[in-house]
């Protein structure tokens, strides 16, 4: 299947060149350009997106509003958000998580990196990368605070309805291990750890492993560290 790639940037020179990166691979295909996150959630639903490239700061609907918007339209239950940022320290990208994005990228990786995000972000697999990601989360989070009182009560009540199994998972999910390196740590098989996830995003009412992440550091089941 192709995977088809929406590009939300007020950037057009920016658009311009990540058309290009995408376009040449075989597996995907630009299906649409947007300037502003409005124009970006008409877009995701009339080209029927897999994922769209969102920058986060746009004129008018910005990226963090258009990302809210997609995830809580059921017609778009399909669609994957890719935050574009420039890896500052911005409030903007955890929100972006809360609000349904799959996770972040930042503009200056590698065209490697990029398109592996992309394929990634399509099969909702993991929490995208770099590296940087989880320690972004954690950061973010912990800047929040951490204490009992902080911590989202409803959330962790919800964690009550996994299994001890599936709470280890979502353990090393939030760690930011793929599910191949859980399955090696909990000597189980691969297929396991993956039907693990899927219950626990069931349960949790999570879009993809990303929210999982997120529930984990708010309900305080795993204390983020800034190393």
């Amino acid at each position: 299947m192709t995977i088809r790639v929406l590009l939300a940037d007020d950037q057009a020179l920016l658009r311009s060149a990540f058309r290009v990166l995408v376009d040449s691979e075989p597996d995907m295909e630009v299906v649409g350009e947007a300037s502003d996150g409005a124009e970006a959630v008409r877009l995701a639903r009339e080209e029927r997106a897999d994922v769209v490239l969102m920058d986060i700061r746009m004129p008018g609907t910005d990226g963090l509003a258009a990302t809210c918007m997609i995830s809580a339209d059921p017609e778009l239950a399909g669609v994957r958000v890719v935050i574009l940022t420039t890896f500052e320290v911005d409030d903007y990208v955890v929100q972006s998580l809360r609000a349904g994005a799959s996770g972040f990228l930042g503009k200056g990786s590698e065209p490697g990196e990029m398109l592996n995000a992309i394929r990634i972000a399509a099969g909702g697999e993991a929490l995208l990368s770099p590296v940087a990601t989880k320690g972004l989360i954690a950061r973010f989070l912990a800047q929040e605070g951490t204490s009992e009182a902080d911590r989202d009560p409803a959330r962790a009540e919800r964690l009550d309805s996994l299994t001890v199994r599936e709470r280890e998972v979502l353990v090393q999910v939030a760690g930011g291990h793929s599910n191949d390196e859980i399955a090696e740590r909990l000597e189980v098989s691969p297929l396991t750890v993956k039907t693990h996830v899927n219950r626990a995003m069931a349960k949790l009412g999570a879009r993809d492993r990303a929210q999982l992440v997120v529930t984990a550091y708010e309900s305080g089941l795993v204390r983020p560290r800034v190393d």
